[in-house]
């Protein structure tokens, strides 16, 4: 064999492992697409149904959400009722319950000055300034000091 023999059959010797590789490689290649056409079929198919149940979730809240609207729009309208009722009922007892008050107030401090006319004088009041109890006699010497 001379030299260009034997170079052509080590080209044809490659040229045969090459393409052994490439159809190993393609039928390789050819089982994945198989296998993921498969799988996206999957997916599709239960893609479907719960694309539907979401659906009908979004739809059953949408309606959810216009009853409590409605309820909502009712709870406003029974505030400003009871707002106005309370208006009402102030304006309408809160005047003469306010005028009696007064009154009856002026009665029991003329029935008490009259009592304290008449009483011998009592013990020394005392009073309260910012959380202490101060002596009547202190306190009539404070407000003295203040008239100056």
């Amino acid at each position: 064999m001379s030299g260009g023999e034997v170079a052509g059959i080590l080209v044809a010797v490659f040229w045969a492992i090459l393409v052994s590789f490439l159809a190993v490689a393609l039928v390789r290649l050819a089982q994945t697409l198989r296998a993921t056409a498969k799988l996206v079929a999957d997916v599709t198919d239960q893609a479907v149904p719960l694309l539907a149940d979401a659906s009908a979730a979004v739809r059953s809240a949408q309606t959810q959400i216009e009853r409590v609207d409605a309820i909502a729009s009712d709870v406003q309208e029974v505030t400003s009722n009871a707002s106005a009722l309370s208006t009402t009922v102030a304006s309408t007892f809160g005047g003469p319950l306010v005028k009696v008050a007064a009154f009856g107030y002026g009665v029991r401090r003329a029935i008490g000055g009259r009592k304290e006319e008449d009483a011998p004088a009592r013990a020394s009041r005392r009073t309260v300034i910012v959380g202490r109890t101060v002596p009547g006699a202190r306190r009539q010497k404070r407000t003295r000091g203040k008239r100056d």
